[in-house]
């Protein structure tokens, strides 16, 4: 039984963290994190949008605007891993930008939640050119060599 409750109480942990405090606790989700991830890749200059797979071209057609789309966040205790899905802009120097991405989140995670960002792993996911159409990478998962249609773009295949 006690096997079990431990069990639970890492899982708890790993959804949400508890910093204790004087008065209480505070509990940061792993969607605040994501959020605070994507917020910050929005202020790069050279990333045309985030690479969320189906939800996240539904989402947008919607109109609704998700912050969290294209971040994937790991907790470890107060460790945190952060994957990003990009969509770079056409004339930009990908490793650059790239770079500017993973040092932007760090801090940002880092000052807004105190936690240790221990990795920040960049998936450049699809070029943008300046006409607005996507060249991505075939986010269902089949090697078919098909690009997957972004919201705003049509689809192009070889």
């Amino acid at each position: 039984m006690t096997e079990e409750k431990d069990l639970d109480k890492r899982r708890s942990d790993i959804e949400q963290e508890v910093i204790p405090d004087e008065v209480g606790s505070v509990k940061i989700a792993d969607e605040v994190l994501s959020i605070v991830a994507g917020l910050a890749v929005s202020e790069i200059s050279g990333v045309a949008g985030m690479s969320g797979g189906i939800v996240g071209g539904i989402t947008e057609m919607l109109g609704k605007q998700n912050f969290s789309k294209g971040v994937k966040v790991i907790t470890t205790g107060k460790s945190v891993t952060v994957e990003i899905y990009v969509i770079v802009k056409y004339g930009f120097n990908i490793p650059d930008v790239a770079i500017a991405i993973q040092e932007k989140v760090k801090t940002s995670i880092e000052n807004m939640t105190g936690f240790d960002v221990v990795a920040v792993d960049v998936h450049v996911e699809g070029i943008r050119r300046q006409d607005d159409t996507a060249l991505e990478k075939d986010i269902a998962g089949d090697d078919t060599g098909t690009l997957e249609e972004d919201s705003k773009t049509e689809v192009i295949e070889p």
